[in-house]
């Protein structure tokens, strides 16, 4: 898909330990809601309306403010049939799509084999972060992971691609034996000149980089400060892969989480800022997402695991406003004491890879679900 004559850029925030969203969507008056969270639930004065019904959290003020703008798309209640509240198992059906089996590739390694199929650009994905999100491995697709965009560069110091090659056949005797003949193994073994011939390329980034913006010091500010800076540099990098930790709140939540949300959508703010200043956000659409919401009742100090939860789509190219409807709290509609899932997360994925990366979505998230109209043009 274009928009406005440019490749479409799909920027993934994945919030980590399962984001309490009706904390974040707050449903300020229902009754249920304070009865079921003396502890942390938001004062009703403190909301930030977007109707008779919810509202956001004050610490999400600066997603609010591109809300009325039109710009983000909150979708409720997304889950699947009986949630997993396990963080792993929960994280890997997202980042499989396969709910009902233990999936082996991931939908966005799926969806970059089809936007890059003679494998030409090592830069189509990039993770920015440590490590390999499940969502983006796929044996032969060439991701790029980079921690730290000022710092970068996996071996590209070593000028001669022969000494490359041997600092890689030693990297794959030294880690051989531990990851086996599965998927790290045939990732590196398929992949490793490919990511080598990327560092080269992204290393440049911040050089031609300057921007107005301030971004914060906090971690999902600097990564997507990097997210800005590598779409800036116009690279062909169709998805921008990070995450923001710490969402796990058992415990402490009444300081933790508006901290998390502070943090979040001041990011966020920041980021479309940065690219409406650089004339680059036109062609941009971003997923923030997490493995599963909170319990209704809070534990006396946060809330445990539970079942739906809420995403957020964020963009120019967005039709902004409230999509599915917001799980019921009503106790003989709950789920063993989780708000019920009320949209399959399966049709978020098909909107976003149909509509908006081009995708034939069927294959990588098997079938066919429910979309809904989220993107314009």
């Amino acid at each position: 898909m274009e928009a406005m004559d440019k490749p479409t850029v799909f920027v993934v925030v994945q919030l980590s330990g399962g984001n309490d969203f009706m904390n974040t969507i707050v449903p300020y008056q229902n009754d249920i809601y304070y009865d079921s969270r003396p502890v942390i639930a938001i004062p009703q004065q403190q909301i930030l309306p977007i109707d008779d019904r919810i509202g956001f959290n004050p610490s999400f003020a600066p997603v609010k403010e591109l809300y009325d703008e039109g710009m983000v798309a909150i979708v409720q209640g997304v889950g699947y049939p009986n949630s997993s509240r396990s963080h792993f198992r929960g994280t890997d059906i997202w980042h499989t799509a396969e709910p009902d089996r233990i999936g082996t590739e991931g939908w966005l390694g799926q969806a970059v084999a089809r936007m890059d199929p003679a494998r030409e650009n090592p830069l189509t994905c990039v993770n920015i972060g440590r490590g390999l999100p499940r969502a983006m491995a796929k044996p032969g697709v060439p991701i790029t992971s980079v921690g730290d965009l000022d710092n970068y560069g996996v071996m590209s110091g070593i000028a001669d691609e022969a000494e490359r090659r041997q600092a890689l056949d030693v990297f794959e005797k030294m880690y051989g034996q531990a990851v086996g003949t599965g998927l790290v193994k045939e990732y590196v073994a398929q992949t490793g000149m490919d990511v080598l011939r990327g560092a080269d390329v992204l290393r440049k980034a911040p050089e031609s980089y300057s921007s107005s913006v301030e971004y914060a010091s906090n971690p999902i500010a600097r990564s997507l400060r990097d997210a800005a800076r590598v779409h800036l540099a116009d690279l062909g990098t169709r998805i921008i892969y990070t995450q923001h930790g710490g969402y796990d709140t058992h415990a402490n939540e009444v300081p933790n989480h508006p901290r998390l949300l502070t943090e979040l959508s001041g990011a966020i703010m920041d980021f479309f800022q940065d690219l409406r200043d650089h004339e680059a956000a036109d062609n941009v659409v971003m997923l923030v997402f997490t493995e599963f919401g909170r319990r209704v009742k809070d534990n006396g100090s946060g809330c445990d695991h539970g079942a739906g939860g809420g995403s957020f789509v964020i963009g120019e190219r967005v039709n902004g406003g409230l999509y599915a409807e917001y799980p019921s709290l009503d106790i003989d509609k709950q789920t063993d004491g989780d708000m019920a899932h009320t949209y399959d997360f399966r049709g978020l994925y098909t909107t976003l890879l149909e509509r908006w990366m081009g995708v034939e979505a069927a294959p990588i998230v098997g079938g066919r679900f429910e979309e809904i109209p989220i993107i314009s043009g």
